[in-house]
């Protein structure tokens, strides 16, 4: 039995894939039948999704304050959060780009006919980026935690952090509460990460079952030429950012980090992802703490890459299957709304449904295309958080290269 447990751990990677795998091809026998199983697989999987969601907050928060406070240097912590800023929007710029090109070279959704459907879903308000920036600080940062919203949650991490830099030893008892509460979250998340092979065959079974063979095969051109857009962009942007701007074998980098991509894709959120992608860096990669800490959640916040690709290519497709004429100006001003949209949008399944539903009407689409949208939303969810996580994470392998390991500095130290 230990041996199997010793051989569980050293393959945790490849027990994940087959643990997708075999949920798709759970979820296509299941189709329609045997309820029995798909509601223990249904239960499972929200018991694996509560799991992690139960800790993301206090973990995003408590290791962004330790770790800001743990470098103790105001200006290493500007480097590295404006480094992965100015990250963000450039690959950001690159995903848009392709994003309005790639749709019209391959003509998509041409000659495709949809049958579509009505769906109540209420879309995002464009005056909602105003609102974010009025509400940047919680008045309420016990609400902020009960409701959810990540944006607001960061800023009060950083201000805390910070704060306790500028005091010092005075605040190290502060400082000793939240190294623990920190400590106790990457105990608990690192036994639920155990299960994450059967969590994502149980959280993978349903999305596959309930949109059934038909809706696939109808939509399978577009969903391809999504998935090729979305991993070409992973490999050929973010491997040459690897390879040249963080000096690190590109090969090395994507075995280290299949584990929290196979947990991106089978989740659909970025979020939940989080202590696997730290773990990933720091532990097989031997990427700072201090970099992990901050990088990583911002990134699961604000890097929206692939949810831009996944904007333009749905928008396209729909609108070219409804013969509804959309310009070249038009898709620019919608890529723009939609980077405005994503900020501070939590990083979960189907965060992006109210923002489509706001993008496509600014489009001038149908209100049908979003039944026929929601049934695919997950299917395209799983790809765009997939790339989104590599992204944050290669932000990390390139400022721990850019960044001197001097500069991350002892901070704040517990005697």
């Amino acid at each position: 039995m230990k041996k199997i447990f010793e051989w569980y751990k050293s393959h945790i990677t490849t027990c994940i894939f087959l643990g997708l795998i075999l949920g798709v091809l759970t979820g296509l026998f299941l189709a329609g039948r045997y309820a029995p199983v798909l509601t223990v697989t249904s239960l499972l999987g929200g018991v694996y999704m509560n799991a992690l969601n139960m800790m993301i907050f206090p973990l995003v928060f408590c290791s962004i304050v330790v770790g800001i406070a743990s470098i103790g240097s105001m200006r290493t912590t500007g480097k590295i959060t404006g480094g992965a800023m100015l990250y963000f929007i450039g690959t950001t710029a690159v995903a848009s780009l392709l994003g309005l090109i790639i749709p019209r070279l391959i003509h998509l959704g041409e000659n495709v006919h949809i049958e579509m459907a009505e769906a109540e879903v209420e879309a995002t308000k464009f005056t909602s980026m105003l609102d974010t920036i009025r509400t940047l600080i919680p008045s309420n940062p016990v609400k902020s935690f009960a409701e959810g919203n990540m944006l607001q949650v960061l800023v009060f991490a950083v201000i805390i952090g910070f704060t306790i830099m500028a005091v010092g030893e005075k605040a190290q008892p502060v400082y000793r509460v939240i190294d623990s509460l920190n400590e106790i979250c990457l105990r608990i998340i690192t036994v639920v990460m155990k299960f994450t092979p059967l969590g994502v065959f149980c959280t993978i079974v349903p999305v596959v079952e309930s949109n059934g063979v038909s809706t696939i095969v109808s939509l399978a051109g577009a969903l391809s030429a999504l998935y090729i857009a979305f991993f070409a962009f992973a490999v050929i942007v973010y491997g040459t950012a690897v390879k040249s701007l963080g000096k690190m074998s590109v090969r090395k980098f994507f075995k280290a980090i299949m584990p929290a991509a196979l947990n991106a894709f089978g989740t659909c959120s970025s979020s939940a992802t989080i202590p696997i992608s730290k773990s990933c860096m720091e532990e097989d990669l031997g990427v700072s703490n201090k970099i992990t800490s901050i990088v990583i959640p911002l990134g699961a916040t604000v890097n929206m890459d692939a949810v831009s690709i996944l904007m333009s290519f749905m928008i396209m497709f729909f609108a070219n299957a409804c013969g509804v004429q959309v310009s070249v100006s038009m898709m620019v001003l919608v890529l723009l709304a939609n980077v405005l949209l994503s900020i501070g949008t939590p990083g979960i399944p189907g965060g992006a449904i109210a923002s489509f539903a706001a993008l496509s009407a600014m489009a001038g689409l149908p209100a049908g295309v979003m039944g026929v949208y929601i049934s695919i939303n997950t299917l395209c969810d799983m790809g765009a958080t997939c790339v989104n996580v590599i992204g944050d994470l290669s932000c990390c392998a390139v400022l721990h290269e850019k960044i001197e390991v001097e500069e991350l500095g002892e901070g704040l130290q517990l005697e």
